[in-house]
């Protein structure tokens, strides 16, 4: 989440009388996150009644077309039981409208704050959780392609080039060949859903230790469950810097997952290759927005190195980081 377009209180509230949620009270931009811009919405009705809602204008790295999906999925999710937002339509039935040219939607606002500092008992209910949506998705009608897979990120490497690799490290400068190996050896085999593929924990919404929010489903895809899984653990189990693992995190989150849906042997054999897969999707993505972020944008521009030391991590534990 960011906001990266400043949107008036006049466009507002014109925005909000084609839906049936009450008045504006207030919108509040959110400042996490990298890609779209998005408020925090309270309305009122005229009998005192309100709500809150998350709206999302879409700015980056998604396409038009993919909205349907999205959004779409966000319901059969929330259907199936799965503590994700449901999509607010508005007074015609539409998911999504246009505000100058860009695509907004209302989403229902879910209870809960996202773990800042995770426990393993909060790892272990997220993993949990993950696995359950893997479940529901798998009878999902729509389909997307990743275009964040290793293909694609190897290729981003090479544009970007070593020289603008080495303007953020000169470490940097050594991935291009790792990411070429990465792409020889990547798995092509393993069982695939809707994958979330973004599960950092400010993107699980927490009361204690209860999940009460999955959010920004934004880069879901069709894709193999386990480097789901990859993702969220390289996501959950380092502090910040990437410079300090966290075992009890790490475990906890795996034990989890499998307490709803148990790997099968291929998928925990490739855990720490997607893992390193995982790291470079990041690394690449942060790499991009050190060059491309405007300026003005309220939004915190991401160090690339923070998963740059996660991959070395991985690289040189190997399977005992998923023992």
């Amino acid at each position: 989440m960011a906001v990266y377009t400043h949107l008036s209180a006049v466009t507002l509230t014109a925005l909000l009388a084609q839906y049936d949620v009450g008045e504006l009270l207030s919108a509040e931009g959110i400042a996490e996150g990298v890609s779209n811009s998005n408020w925090l919405i309270e309305t009122i009705r005229p009998d005192g009644s309100g709500g809150r809602f998350v709206l999302t204008m879409y700015e980056r790295r998604i396409d038009l077309a993919d909205l349907p999906f999205f959004l779409a999925l966000l319901d059969h999710l929330a259907a199936k039981g799965c503590p994700v937002p449901r999509t607010i339509p508005d007074r015609e039935g539409a998911p999504f409208r246009l505000v100058d040219g860009k695509p907004v939607a209302l989403i229902e606002f879910l209870p809960g704050t996202w773990p800042t500092d995770p426990r393993p008992a909060q790892a272990r209910a997220a993993g949990a959780a993950l696995a359950q949506v893997h479940l529901a998705a798998q009878d999902f009608p729509l389909a997307r392609k990743d275009t964040l897979d290793i293909t694609g990120n190897r290729a981003a490497l090479e544009r970007l080039g070593n020289k603008k690799l080495e303007q953020i490290d000169p470490a940097l400068a050594d991935l291009i060949p790792l990411a070429r190996q990465l792409e020889r050896d990547w798995p092509s085999d393993l069982p695939v859903s809707i994958i979330h593929s973004d599960l950092f924990p400010d993107n699980v919404l927490m009361l204690g230790e209860r999940v009460t929010g999955l959010i920004d489903f934004y880069f879901a895809c069709r894709g193999a469950m386990a480097y789901d899984l990859a993702v969220a653990h390289a996501a959950w189990s380092f502090d910040k810097r990437g410079a300090r693992y966290g075992a009890a995190i790490g475990d906890a989150l795996v034990e989890g997952y499998q307490s709803v849906r148990v790997l099968d042997p291929r998928e925990r054999d490739s855990l720490v290759l997607l893992a390193q897969g995982a790291c470079l999707r990041f690394i690449v993505s942060r790499a991009e927005d050190w060059f491309e972020t405007p300026s003005g944008a309220l939004v915190e521009r991401k160090d690339p190195m923070d998963f740059a030391r996660r991959l070395e991590f991985y690289r040189s534990s190997g399977q005992s980081a998923f023992s």
